[in-house]
């Protein structure tokens, strides 16, 4: 019981970051291969950008890996919900 309350609750903190996360996916899903990411891109590519600055959401792949990853964690949770109703 104690095992299943602690579980119950991390997966509610989860839930709820999960949640919040969603618009910033969105966002990011909008913004891959947009007009702005190929310009944000180019800066790069030019060394216009800060030496320091992160470039993650400038690696196509990394923005597309990480969309794959959000719809395969979907598609399980799907799965355990529909199992459970059975």
């Amino acid at each position: 019981m104690r095992r299943a309350g602690k579980i119950l609750k991390s997966m509610e903190y989860a839930l709820d970051e999960w949640d919040m996360m969603n618009s910033d996916l969105k966002a990011l899903n909008k913004y891959l291969g947009s007009e702005e990411w190929k310009a944000d891109l180019k800066a790069d590519e030019e060394g216009l950008l800060p030496a320091n600055l992160r470039r993650g959401v400038l690696s196509e792949d990394g923005i597309w890996n990480l969309l794959v990853d959000h719809r395969v964690l979907m598609q399980r949770l799907y799965e355990m919900i529909k199992n459970e109703q059975n």
